[in-house]
């Protein structure tokens, strides 16, 4: 028994500084909660920007689509421009304009020239 009645009496203080200070309630462990609202706003985020990516994109394909459409555009109005020309350079032709002033308006062949002298007129 002399055992068990040495077990119950109280140690005797090893550190005295430690005992004359007041004893600090421990503080309480927080309690971790899930951080759902930062993820939310982090996929919110992250939605937005795709979003903003895909608009981009549309907007780009649309206006591939109308350069493509002004391209085959151009080159109708070149191939047009080409048509146009070569009619322009067969109607300016010499040839051309000669046979029609002698068919049409009856003019004369300008190698023929004729020469009027007037006599009351000075020189």
């Amino acid at each position: 028994m002399a055992t068990a009645a040495a077990r119950a009496q109280p140690r005797p203080a090893q550190n005295p500084a430690r005992e004359s200070r007041p004893a600090v309630p421990p503080r309480p462990i927080p309690r971790t909660r899930p951080r759902v609202a930062g993820g939310v706003v982090w996929i919110l985020l992250v939605a937005m920007l795709l979003a903003g990516i895909v608009a981009l994109n549309v907007a780009v394909l649309g206006l591939n689509m109308e350069v493509d459409r002004l391209d085959g555009e151009r080159e109708g109005l070149r191939a047009k421009h080409a048509v146009l020309a070569s009619e322009l350079s067969s109607a300016a032709a010499a040839g051309r304009i000669e046979a029609y002033a002698t068919r049409r308006l009856g003019l004369v062949d300008p190698v023929q020239t004729t020469y009027i002298r007037l006599d009351g007129l000075k020189r």
